[in-house]
């Protein structure tokens, strides 16, 4: 057997995951896109429910405005490709799922699906938590903040860009029960550890609420105080998960089956 004999075997696989791996990004390229198109008409429409929150605590006078010639078209085109990537978000985490589940062990797999799927609710309340709760208190504390004889006139770009740093920041937010949860599940930490550990959680909560959100205090603590509950959300499903752990011996039966074949 010659030596590119012996190593076809091991390129072939890999091949064939590089195949794969193309053809889930495709999906994923196409669901995006199938969502787009429709949206891309209704794009202006997106935009006006979305600077709901500001127009409404603006004065009768003021109004946005777009410095840039070509922000009144490229904007709302943006925002519509960032909501397409929201909708289709179920789309991409299943095709991240097929591509690494036939990989992991069967006790895994029944983890990791529930915690995608947790994960992905989890990211879709924090955003409407940013706008349905945060949005009106802040933009509220903003327009009244303004100086007399300042009129307050915000960039419609700038305006996207501080709302999608928002989403992201309380998206992420609403995922410390899935990083708590992944923390007891790998052994880095243990629940008892973690309850140690809560002072310096609710420390941390406040100075991320203080780097993530604008400086106003209202702001950093709707969004730290959140962060400290959802702790406390995540150290309680991670000790029933513990248990359920310890008490099921077929997890460690199922791990040692599936490495000897």
């Amino acid at each position: 057997m010659t030596q590119n004999d012996s190593e076809q075997p091991e390129e072939l696989p890999f091949i064939s995951h590089l195949i794969e791996l193309r053809s889930r990004l495709l999906k994923v390229v196409l669901s995006v896109l199938i969502v787009f198109i429709p949206l891309a008409t209704y794009a202006n429409l997106l935009y006006s429910y979305l600077a709901g929150p500001l127009l409404r605590h603006l004065p009768s006078n003021s109004s946005m405005i777009a410095i840039d010639v070509a922000s009144p078209f490229f904007t709302p085109f943006k925002l519509a490709i960032v909501v397409a990537v929201f909708i289709s978000m179920p789309v991409i985490l299943y095709q991240f799922w097929a591509f690494v589940a036939p990989g992991l062990y069967r006790n895994e797999r029944r983890m990791i699906l529930p915690l995608l799927v947790a994960s992905t609710l989890l990211f879709y309340l924090g955003v409407a938590f940013a706008y349905f709760v945060v949005f009106p208190l802040i933009f509220g504390f903003l327009t009244a903040a303004a100086p007399v004889g300042v009129a307050m006139m915000t960039d419609i770009a700038k305006y996207l860009d501080f709302v999608l740093t928002l989403f992201f920041a309380f998206g992420l937010a609403f995922e410390v029960p899935i990083v708590t949860i992944v923390l007891v599940w790998t052994g880095l930490t243990s629940p008892a550890d973690l309850s140690e550990k809560r002072p310096y959680v609710i420390v941390a909560a406040f100075i991320i609420g203080m780097f993530l959100t604008p400086p106003d205090a209202i702001s950093q603590t709707l969004l730290a105080v959140p962060m400290w509950l959802l702790f406390e959300l995540g150290l309680l499903f991670s000790r029933l998960f513990v248990r359920k752990a310890e008490t099921d011996p077929n997890n460690l039966i199922e791990q040692e089956h599936e490495r000897g074949n």
